[in-house]
């Protein structure tokens, strides 16, 4: 698993985005007609910086938050509809979802005043309380952690974000610090190890990983004091096989994993390779050939490039010249098979990063006591769900407190797409009710079916 505005004047389009007065003596752009001077940000929005962040609720009863990213500002709201604010040529420019393709909402917005209107509705910014620290994870390493809570003195929620394999800032860019405050519901965020403004080298460890989840989940219980009310864990992606493993240890009173696998990575590199070939149009007995790739590969991989060499070569002889080789990709398979043993062998160690190959998923979920909600996102090439959906059934007809949720048609991320004329995917907005889902769970709300546009329900027993 790996993580303005130009409306036109017709359709009453304003998107003006102005970062200058926390962040002096950025460029302008020149001023467009009947609208103010839009300024620039060379580099995007300082990493973290609240000016550009927060929530908005509309006065129609949605609501929308913005989070800075690496290129300039995303927005989301509660009904799945994003989009990206980016400086380009000396411009802002708005996109819808993660296309290239200009935005045509009116959407009215600057950082210094916020979200003022949407599509015609008014908004009015979120009041929270933050509160920033820094504690100590596993092997005494300062992890730096961020705690908000909606304004007020009433007990609320508290979910601890277990982000995924990015190596980016969650302090900067994680949208579930707004999205959950948005809807009632305290976040603890944190930078892990070796990202953003923690310490220590990042890593792919999954116990070392959970090791720092519990300790953040200590951290969240201890800040927030009083006003602490049910408490929990959201991993996404990677963070579905770290948060169970914290969990144990935690105690929490509910667990949500989002579009997460309880088979091995080994095993989902298979399936990604497996769904490769599968995708490009090729039957059982190419897909069976490239699930053996993908094992071998796997093999090569886990063992830290130090053997497994004899039994990939001997495959890469064997099938090289099939038509379904060149599709072939994997999580990392296809790169694997693209050189040598020597330049593997060399090479390949100096990117590990402690990855938990071999970890399963389902005896640690085993131990976990707490109700969890899992969503599954049913078309999600980076985690094909198909094994995973099946124990899931079956962990809950032996009566374990487990709700599954699927997005039928939704890839990684929660992403919903449209398929290009080359077959390729262009990502528009995200799984309308999603978000309302993870806070309404994280809140004691039943998660049940026709609750949520698109959703698929399986209650737990």
């Amino acid at each position: 698993m790996k993580t303005l505005g130009i409306m036109t004047a017709a359709l009453m389009a304003g998107l003006l985005v102005s970062c200058s007065s926390r962040m002096p003596g950025l460029p302008e752009m020149p001023a467009l007609p009947a609208m103010p001077s839009i300024p620039g940000l060379a580099a995007g929005p300082v990493a973290g910086d609240p000016a550009c962040g927060g929530s908005w609720r509309l006065e129609n009863g949605g609501g929308l938050a913005v989070t800075a990213m690496e290129e300039g500002l995303r927005w989301r709201a509660l009904d799945g509809q994003t989009g990206r604010f980016v400086f380009e040529n000396e411009a802002w420019k708005a996109y819808i979802g993660w296309s290239d393709r200009l935005e045509d909402r009116q959407i009215e917005f600057t950082c210094e005043g916020g979200l003022t209107q949407f599509e015609g509705a008014s908004a009015v910014p979120v009041e929270v309380t933050v509160q920033d620290t820094v504690f100590t994870g596993a092997k005494g390493t300062q992890l730096a952690g961020r705690l908000i809570l909606p304004a007020g003195a009433e007990t609320v929620p508290v979910v601890v974000q277990v982000h995924g394999s990015g190596r980016y800032s969650a302090l900067a860019y994680d949208g579930f610090q707004h999205l959950l405050p948005l809807q009632g519901v305290g976040v603890f965020i944190y930078d892990k190890r070796g990202t953003g403004a923690s310490k220590g080298d990042y890593t792919q460890n999954f116990s070392l990983l959970a090791t720092d989840a519990v300790a953040a989940s200590a951290e969240a219980r201890r800040m927030a004091g009083q006003r602490l009310g049910r408490f929990g864990l959201h991993g996404a992606s990677q963070g579905g096989w770290v948060a169970p493993i914290a969990a144990v240890s935690v105690k929490p009173d509910f667990v949500i994993v989002s579009y997460g696998l309880l088979e091995s990575p080994l095993a989902e590199n298979r399936a990604q390779t497996v769904q490769d070939v599968a995708e490009a149009g090729f039957g059982p007995e190419a897909q069976m050939a490239a699930g053996m790739l993908g094992d071998a590969a796997g093999t090569v991989m886990a063992s830290d490039f130090k053997s497994g060499f004899a039994e990939l070569e001997n495959l890469k002889k064997i099938y090289k010249d099939e038509p379904w080789y060149r599709h072939v990709k994997g999580e990392f398979t296809g790169e694997i098979l693209q050189h040598s043993e020597v330049v593997l062998r060399v090479a390949g160690p100096l990117r590990s990063v402690g990855t938990s190959w071999r970890h399963e998923g389902e005896p640690v979920l085993r131990q976990v006591s707490a109700p969890v909600l899992w969503i599954l996102a049913g078309a999600d090439r980076d985690a094909p769900p198909a094994y995973t959906r099946s124990r899931l059934k079956s962990l809950q007809y032996e009566g374990r407190p487990i709700t599954v949720a699927e997005y039928p048609g939704y890839d990684h991320g929660m992403r919903g797409f449209d398929i290009l004329p080359d077959g390729s995917r262009e990502f528009t907005h995200v799984a309308p009710g999603y978000f309302e889902m993870v806070a309404d769970f994280a809140a004691g709300v039943p998660v049940v079916p026709g609750g949520y546009p698109e959703a698929v329900i399986l209650p737990s027993r």
